[in-house]
């Protein structure tokens, strides 16, 4: 996915909850995402519509999702930061 414009106030400025789900349970699985955060929606027959649903209706969910997801994005750019760093030298 290409990365979206950077927003000084808003980190998910232009990321779509359905990105967000859809990225986390490629990269983690529907297993891991059960188990940091236990909800039906990814314990039981998941899906990304399931998801979608739920989290737009519950919000403490979602700004859980969220942050998961914004914790993520940071740990990445930190990885390819160092990278580049260790490239350079």
């Amino acid at each position: 996915m290409p990365s979206p414009i950077s927003h000084p106030r808003d980190p998910l400025h232009g990321i779509t909850l359905e990105t967000i789900v859809t990225e986390l349970s490629e990269q983690f699985g529907w297993k891991e995402m059960a188990a940091r955060i236990p909800v039906r929606c990814f314990q039981f027959n998941p899906s990304v519509k399931s998801s979608l649903t739920f989290l737009r209706k519950t919000p403490w969910a979602r700004a859980k999702v969220e942050a998961w997801f914004i914790g993520e994005q940071m740990r990445r750019a930190d990885e390819a930061a160092a990278k580049e760093k260790d490239a350079g030298e």
